[in-house]
């Protein structure tokens, strides 16, 4: 039934410079739905999102919003209108309170009265047990808190839309939790609610109706019931695949008396308090587990010299060495790729060649740059190697999806010829296809001779990929699983503080 649409767009038309982001693409949003938008990276999620919150200027196609035909020329307009937006990438102000983000640009600060407007700020977030004071500095906050005070904002301007662009990729368990709860009590008040993940467990958990996208174009409208995980994804890469299973580890033998690729004996920083003890050898792919705040991309910081180490002593390939900065651990054949891509990994103004040459060019020393000859070999062998999608490498990579943004850091790392790979969160915010491309990519290399320390929120992807896991509890390390111990229970009865 069309009278309950609060929120339509028809055949909606969108190019960049070289790319057709958007064709004839279509979205139904009915009161009080909840409603996946779903495809793969690049499939146009992003820039439909981006449409429909007046960030980018459609070229054709038609918006309605309660059935009025409307032309949102501005995210303030859309906001006005009703509708809310939380993006992937948090885009608050980490040098402002709580407060001053949730309610920033919604009033003129001449009349503003701060006492009220912080004691509101901190009725919401009590109301949503958010882990944060209205006075404090947001960028004091976890990268998760900063995510829930993101969407407390779009919550408290009382929307008729509200648009989740993967605002769980930062959350625990119990956080995820808690939004649900939020987002279906929402639902019940009658809001339609845009979720976009990368989960398809949660779709399937909180959802009521999923629309496809695949490069750019309406693929289908579909109920939750009707449409079974294992097709989804088939609709989401437009084949019929089950590339999980062709997903295979293979166990490292470690035969006695094997010299580590990389071994430290109680190593610690300013973000890891408790001294840890850890080695991997050649070709292991291995992995850290713990819930969000446990410590795991604290120790992958203090073993690329990320965070400044404090203790402990480390060797590489046997030999003593000395990791006290990133460059340290590059000119030993240490990569870090970062769990926040937007503030550590990428430099969004600078072309996809560029970003891809950075390391190897950092190591070489800029007394002897790389010639923009090899710089176009370079970046023309990777994206080809990875199937970077980009218009060309002359690209800032700031206009490419996110996981082609994450392949661009991959390739900055390969083109070095690392023998070790610390991978933080590299398929989160990702689609199903690149998660699986990244996957087979992380056990090639293995093969190949690399070692890798793989981090993931999904349990499911560490299990596959990883053939030893290190769990992790408030900053701790708690226990090790390897072989037919690695079962997901395992790993939650050792989290939680039982034996495996």
């Amino acid at each position: 039934m069309e009278h309950d649409v609060v929120l339509s767009a028809r055949d909606i038309c969108m190019t960049f410079p070289g790319v057709r982001a958007l064709w004839n693409a279509q979205f139904t949003l009915r009161e009080g739905e909840i409603h996946a938008l779903m495809g793969e990276n690049g499939a146009g999620k992003s820039t439909l999102i981006k449409v429909l919150t007046g960030v980018y200027h459609k070229d054709s196609g038609v918006i309605r919003l309660s059935g009025k035909e409307v032309n949102i020329k501005s995210p303030e307009e859309a906001q006005n209108l009703g509708i809310s937006t939380v993006y992937q990438e948090i885009t608050l102000c980490p040098n402002l309170s709580v407060a001053e983000n949730m309610y920033i640009g919604r009033g003129d600060y001449k009349f503003v009265n701060w006492k009220e407007i912080e004691s509101k700020a901190d009725a919401i977030l009590k109301n949503l047990h958010i882990p944060a004071r209205a006075r404090q500095q947001l960028g004091k906050c976890s990268l998760a808190v900063q995510q829930m005070v993101a969407i407390a904002r779009a919550v408290d301007m009382e929307c008729k839309v509200l648009i989740l662009d993967e605002p769980t990729s930062s959350l625990d368990d119990q956080e995820v939790e808690r939004l649900f709860g939020l987002m279906r009590d929402l639902k019940a008040r009658g809001v339609g609610i845009v979720f976009v993940t990368h989960f398809l467990e949660q779709v399937y958990e909180v959802c009521d109706r999923i629309t496809v996208l695949r490069n750019g174009e309406f693929v289908g409208e579909y109920t939750v019931a009707e449409c079974p995980e294992v097709e989804l994804v088939a609709k989401m890469l437009g084949k019929e695949l089950d590339d999980l299973s062709e997903i295979k580890k293979e166990e490292v033998h470690i035969t006695a008396g094997e010299t580590p690729v990389y071994e430290a004996e109680d190593l610690s920083s300013e973000a890891v308090t408790h001294p840890f003890d850890y080695e991997i050898y050649k070709g292991e792919v291995n992995g850290f587990v713990g819930l969000l705040g446990s410590g795991r991309s604290e120790i992958i910081r203090s073993i690329f010299g990320a965070d400044r180490v404090t203790g402990g002593d480390v060797k590489v390939d046997g030999r003593k060495a000395k990791i006290t900065k990133p460059l340290d651990a590059m000119k030993l054949g240490i990569g870090y790729l970062p769990e926040d891509r937007k503030r550590d990994g990428i430099i969004g103004d600078l072309s996809v060649r560029d970003n891809i040459i950075l390391a190897l060019q950092v190591i070489k020393g800029f007394f002897k740059p790389i010639t923009r000859a090899q710089a176009e070999q370079f970046a023309d062998e990777y994206v080809k190697q990875l199937q970077i999608k980009t218009a060309s490498t002359d690209t800032p990579i700031k206009s490419l999806s996110g996981g082609n943004q994450q392949k661009v850091i991959l390739g900055r790392w390969l083109l070095t010829h690392p023998q070790y790979l610390l991978l933080d969160e590299s398929t989160r915010g990702i689609d199903v296809g690149t998660k699986v491309e990244i996957q087979k990519l992380i056990l090639k290399l293995a093969e190949e001779g690399v070692s890798v320390t793989f981090i993931s929120s999904e349990i499911e992807e560490m299990l596959r990929t990883c053939s030893r896991l290190i769990v992790m509890r408030d900053g701790r390390i708690v226990g090790e699983l390897k072989g037919n111990e690695m079962t997901q229970n395992n790993v939650m009865r050792t989290i939680a503080g039982g034996d495996a």
